[in-house]
């Protein structure tokens, strides 16, 4: 595996695609060291053969690392039950964050009406209809809506439900943090915000911290994985053709493995 290195490639705005940020304020970093082998898959978003020819080229390469995806597993992409029936099944195995996008279709579940016209727009419709529901868009009525839900939830199942609603929002190991979409980099990272973790904060990637962590997350897309400045990038787009990135982490090194889609 190659020796960590600072690579120069840019990074991309929190939850927008191709807006720059500033560069963090220049701080010395020591290498991110994990307890163990770890690997980090970014936004899987419905992509179920990448998804599964990732994990397989993780465990052939590193059979003990532990596997930890940084959430929104579903939506966009057309394979959003088969994602969540695979990761549910080896739950043993991998580590499931909960990203923004499962935090959608969890309050589509709760609350259709209010709810629904937001999530079929950022991609519940691909999720519907990867369980065979359609019939409805943005635009349709509370009763519609309720109903879809209902549908959805039926074809979820209770376990994988319960699953989806006790996902950790952050994992950490040594000096390696995992989220979905960041962190506040001004507070402790016991005391970060749900908010922060799954959805972003504005000063995440402008200000760096001062506490020695890394943050790896997903979230935002990169045209190329990033490990710079305490930040290690992974969401390059699977779901619009840009591959499905893992950054395989050792204590020392670390390197990414790409699987295109």
């Amino acid at each position: 595996m190659e020796p960590i290195m600072r690579l120069a490639l840019q990074r991309f705005g929190a939850g927008r695609r191709n807006r720059p940020l500033p560069q963090p304020l220049p701080v010395s970093f020591a290498p991110p060291e994990p307890e163990m082998a770890v690997a980090v898959i970014g936004d899987v978003h419905g992509m179920i053969d990448p998804f599964l020819d990732l994990i397989a080229q993780i465990d052939n390469a590193a059979p003990q690392a532990a596997i930890v995806c940084v959430g929104d597993l579903v939506d966009r992409g057309e394979a959003s039950a088969a994602v969540l029936r695979h990761a549910h099944a080896c739950r043993d195995r991998l580590t499931v964050l909960r990203g923004n996008h499962e935090d959608m279709l969890i309050g589509f579940l709760d609350a259709p009406a209010q709810e629904g016209p937001r999530w079929l727009n950022c991609g519940g419709l691909q999720t519907l209809a990867s369980f065979g529901i359609g019939g409805l868009g943005p635009a349709s009525g509370g009763a519609r809506m309720e109903a879809a839900a209902a549908q959805l939830r039926a074809a979820i199942g209770p376990e994988i439900e319960a699953w989806l609603r006790a996902l950790p929002r952050l994992w950490r190991s040594g000096t390696l943090v995992v989220t979905h979409a960041g962190a506040d980099p001004l507070r402790p990272i016991e005391a970060q915000t749900e908010s922060a973790l799954s959805w972003g904060h504005p000063e995440f990637g402008r200000r760096a911290r001062l506490d020695g962590l890394w943050i790896a997350h997903g979230h935002t897309i990169v045209a190329d994985p990033v490990c710079a400045d305490g930040i290690i990038s992974v969401d390059t787009g699977a779901f619009s053709g840009g591959g499905l990135t893992a950054a395989l982490i050792c204590p020392g090194n670390l390197r990414f493995l790409r699987v295109r889609s």
